[in-house]
């Protein structure tokens, strides 16, 4: 295997299943298929299509989007029981590139407690899921549910038993997003050695601490060759390991993380602002990537910088993520240099005398404003100009 193969990092999306059980996020068959689209334009290498057993509505959407999409390798959730592997094979029937991702939970708290099996169960349960999968696809992949609050040997004994039985991929989530990145990449390490070619080692990380990102990173860096993750990172409860922030830390910091996908970023806002589009609420105006703020800049030493070299204070080219350009928003903090440039788009030449007026007005304005609107700044440099004539 060559090192860019070595170094090639496989996204997998799960937007339209962990993403939809968010609260607000429930999406109908008719907008999942939307969304696959966008998704398929963005170049995910695994799309989650639905949980076959959860409804209806989740059967037919992934049957649709197999149908629809057939070039995409689409993805069925299944728990570790005959009525889930069997539903998620007959929804993926029309898939030429099909995998089922069948699942159980490995922890202690869990067994105890939600389970109440016994590790030898649970890991019969999983061999038999994995081989009764793969009668029906050859791509199957297994998720060690609570990986990080399990017994380090026996997650082992587990990760090397599905993959006996079969499993291509093992992903060893953060369910509860409870790890911290150092911790994380030892875990990962280990598994990864004790896996070594036979299986890819996959990372799904939950948000709970605002580690999700950091901890795919390392996950990376220790040897996972996948992460699981979703579109403005939606998902239980903090949400999911957001897609576009894994994708840009390794694009843009390819020096210290030396990976490569196969995502065309620049369909990355674009898919932001669709799902915005079909759920209930978007990104936070501070989001990493796709936020309203992501690329707008205030602080007048950040503006005149930018203004004279962008890269002063943008270390991402907003085209670059289907953005078409950084923005100076116009508010209290902003200098001259800012305001120059904006009553300059606005078709005003101002001299020293008159940019400094105009300023003086503009920074009284705004310390009664959250921002200020071109038509307000071109109201005032009406009014100061105004004013020179009519003193002269």
């Amino acid at each position: 295997m060559t090192q860019a193969n070595r170094n090639r990092v496989y996204i997998f999306d799960t937007t339209l299943r962990d993403g939809e059980q968010s609260p607000g996020c429930s999406m109908t068959v008719a907008e999942k298929l939307r969304m696959a689209h966008k998704l398929a334009d963005l170049g995910v290498d695994i799309l989650e299509a639905g949980f076959p057993i959860a409804s209806e509505g989740d059967f037919e959407a992934v049957t649709e989007v197999a149908k629809e999409l057939p070039w995409v390798q689409v993805a069925a959730l299944a728990r570790a029981c005959r009525l889930d592997v069997e539903r998620a094979a007959e929804s993926l029937a029309h898939a030429r590139r099909p995998r089922i991702h069948t699942f159980i939970a490995t922890s202690d708290i869990h067994l105890k407690h939600k389970l109440k099996k016994s590790r030898q169960q649970v890991l019969e349960e999983a061999v038999a899921a994995v081989e009764l999968a793969r009668q029906s696809v050859d791509d199957v992949e297994f998720s060690a549910e609570d990986a990080t609050r399990t017994d380090p040997d026996y997650l082992e004994q587990v990760s090397r038993a599905v993959v006996a039985a079969g499993a291509r991929t093992v992903n060893l989530p953060d369910t509860v997003g409870y790890s911290v990145p150092s911790e994380y990449a030892e875990l990962i390490s280990r598994m990864a050695q004790a896996l070594g070619d036979s299986a890819i080692v996959s990372v799904h990380c939950h948000d709970d601490l605002g580690l999700a990102v950091a901890n795919s990173i390392a996950a990376v860096e220790a040897g996972a060759r996948q992460i699981e993750c979703t579109i403005n990172g939606i998902g239980e409860r903090a949400g999911n390991c957001s897609l576009e922030e894994a994708v840009m830390a390794m694009k843009v910091r390819n020096d210290r993380l030396p990976y490569h996908t196969g995502i065309a970023t620049e369909h990355l806002y674009p898919a932001s602002k669709l799902l915005a589009e079909l759920i209930t609420f978007g990104p936070q105006p501070n989001k990493a990537i796709v936020g309203a703020n992501a690329f707008a800049h205030e602080a007048g030493i950040h503006q005149d910088g930018y203004l004279k070299e962008k890269s002063t204070y943008e270390i991402i080219d907003p085209r670059s993520v289907g953005i078409p350009a950084g923005r100076l928003v116009l508010g209290k903090h902003s200098g001259r240099h800012a305001l120059r440039d904006r009553c300059s788009h606005l078709g005003y030449t101002l001299t020293k005398a008159e940019l400094d007026a105009v300023y003086d007005a503009f920074i009284a304005l705004a310390d009664r404003k959250k921002g200020v609107m071109d038509r307000e700044i071109a109201a005032l440099v009406e009014r100061v100009t105004v004013r020179a004539i009519a003193a002269d």
